[in-house]
């Protein structure tokens, strides 16, 4: 299997390249389970990150850093957007979107609670890798609809043309692998 040497905070990581078209292969970037990384990683991503009020990821890949990072931030609590609508959430705002790595429509999914909790606040979105940007797009959009400003999005790694994009923070880039 092909690999890719990823460098990220004095660490060094080998990515298994999958296909995820006929066209495209990625390098598969995991942080659930890597404690290293995610110590290593977030209170570089703090460092970048302006002030603000709330975190906010999606289930699930997201949450180790998120969670990391609000300790690093020594906030009190964070909001996970779920995939599925819970039974314990009570009139919940409701996005779909399509990733590149899943290539198939998933929901994101706040609690009002959480909704309320983010309302009027300064929220950063974060992500283990930004790509497309089409999940932190939809994420974006739920925590509008919360009546929340979204100030910062930020990732552990750009991948692609991401990389290029002005409008987000991250650590590292990971380049793509298009077939020949």
């Amino acid at each position: 299997m092909k690999t890719y040497t990823l460098q990220l905070a004095g660490i060094e990581r080998e990515l298994p390249i999958l296909p995820i078209s006929d066209a495209l292969s990625i390098a598969s970037f995991v942080i659930l389970g890597d404690t290293e990384v995610v110590r290593k990683a977030a209170p570089l991503l703090a460092a970048k990150l302006p002030e603000v009020d709330v975190l906010v990821t999606a289930e699930a890949k997201g949450i180790p850093l998120i969670y990391d990072l609000s300790k690093q931030l020594d906030m009190p609590r964070y909001v996970v957007a779920r995939k599925t609508v819970k039974p314990y959430m009570e009139d919940p705002l409701v996005n779909e979107v399509v990733s590149i790595t899943t290539q198939k429509e998933q929901v994101l999914c706040l609690d009002r609670k959480d909704a309320d909790f983010m309302k009027g606040k300064r929220v950063a979105l974060v992500d283990d890798v930004i790509s497309t940007g089409e999940s932190l797009r939809a994420l974006g959009e739920l925590v509008e609809a919360a009546g929340a400003h979204v100030i910062a999005k930020a990732a552990i790694l750009a991948e692609g043309d991401a990389a290029e994009r002005d409008d987000i923070l991250f650590l590292e880039k990971l380049p793509l692998f298009p077939h020949e």
